[in-house]
């Protein structure tokens, strides 16, 4: 079983549990929508780093529905109009917290998405780590390697945090 922790090569999920939740009542809270607009404003909130399935958005819908957070309403086009209730706005309002949590988390992912678009820095990132992964992984490393290792990692971050 893999753990985000692990690094097994998975990246961590975009939406913890319940996190999905409040981003579709966040989005109906600006308009009404259908299920693939809602799929399509996921997709456009991260930058294209993650577009949940129709397998995951419908049965979220049906719960938010079964909690009375959202309306579905049969339109004459055969589609389905999704709106936030009052108890969804409620819901929401009282999970802001969270909700900003969410928004900063989606936002961190996709600034760091960004950079490895970069050939350079996607270069540049995997030498590092490759480095890094024969470095400590090739046999035992002392007390004192591994201090020497974290300290020019911790000096490259504070070098970079202080680049204008």
């Amino acid at each position: 079983m893999r753990h985000e922790h692990d690094g097994g090569g998975r990246r961590p999920r975009f939406f913890g549990h319940g996190d999905l939740r409040l981003g579709i009542l966040d989005i109906l809270t600006r308009n009404a929508s259908h299920g693939y607009e809602l799929i399509k404003e996921i997709e456009n909130l991260t930058q294209g780093n993650y577009t949940p399935s129709p397998g995951v958005i419908y049965p979220t819908l049906d719960y938010l529905q079964d909690q009375t957070f959202i309306t579905i309403t049969e339109e004459e086009n055969g589609r389905k109009r999704i709106a936030i209730t009052v108890t969804g706005q409620q819901w929401l309002d009282e999970n802001q917290e969270q909700l900003e949590h969410i928004q900063a988390r989606i936002k961190a992912r996709s600034v760091g998405f960004q950079l490895r678009k970069n050939p350079q820095m996607k270069r540049a990132l995997d030498n590092f780590k490759a480095v890094l992964d024969l470095k400590v992984n090739q046999g035992e490393l002392s007390d004192a390697q591994l201090k020497q290792i974290i300290g020019v990692i911790d000096r490259a971050a504070l070098e970079i945090s202080q680049l204008d």
